[in-house]
């Protein structure tokens, strides 16, 4: 638990944020639904793809005895990735470098926490992390915006939503953000995809260890 003053807080995504991993969330999801199917039945129709999260939540409306094996299935496409899992470059200096701009630093993943923690240790990265937060400790994933809650109980009241920031890749990110009114930083995000999801950055950034740099200037209140 955190104690003190208010706390200024990084909060970073980890797949294609702080590590390069081949994960394939959509083909995951194609396994995912094919498992369902195959022991529940057809799913309705959609125009667009089934996604992880929403693969779990019909799972647990409709089919919960087989949810211990969808979440097998994602398990084993996540080792395999992780297995491989490099440093994204400048990664550890926005970790490192945030924290002596001031920010404490967590991690807000929807990966396993059995796989994250060591690929953070093997990598370099653990030590500089106050908190690690994985689906094992949130009641759904990203985008839903549960995690914050975990967060925010970790802090102990200490923490603002305008004292924060979210790091990410995705429009997932950013949406989980935007539910919690924190300020969300795109790190090569897809353009499309934020517009799509009418996600707003407050910042762009295509280069990692620029990222202390414009916290320090955020949080003094620069544009």
């Amino acid at each position: 638990m955190w104690y003190g003053l208010s706390v200024a807080l990084c909060v970073f995504d980890l797949d294609h944020t702080l590590i390069q991993t081949p994960l394939d969330l959509a083909a995951m999801a194609v396994d995912m639904r094919a498992l369902i199917e195959r022991a529940h039945g057809v799913l309705p129709p959609r125009n667009e793809r089934y996604r992880v999260g929403e693969l779990i939540a019909y799972c647990r409306a409709q089919a919960p005895a087989l949810e211990p094996a969808v979440w097998s299935l994602a398990l084993d496409h996540e080792r395999r990735a992780m297995d491989t899992a490099a440093l994204e470059p400048g990664a550890l200096e926005a970790v490192t470098g945030a924290r002596r701009a001031g920010f404490a630093t967590a991690v807000w993943t929807n990966n396993a926490r059995e796989l994250t923690l060591p690929a953070l240790e093997r990598l370099g990265l653990a030590d500089a992390l106050d908190l690690v937060v994985t689906r094992d400790d949130m009641r759904a994933l990203k985008p839903d915006p549960d995690g914050w809650r975990v967060i925010s109980e970790y802090f102990d009241g200490r923490l603002s939503a305008r004292d924060a920031v979210v790091v990410g890749d995705s429009w997932v990110d950013g949406l989980a953000a935007a539910a919690v009114s924190v300020p969300f930083v795109a790190y090569r995000a897809r353009p499309v995809e934020l517009e799509r999801w009418r996600v707003t950055p407050v910042a762009h950034l295509t280069d990692l260890a620029l990222l202390p740099a414009w916290l320090a200037a955020w949080g003094n209140g620069q544009p």
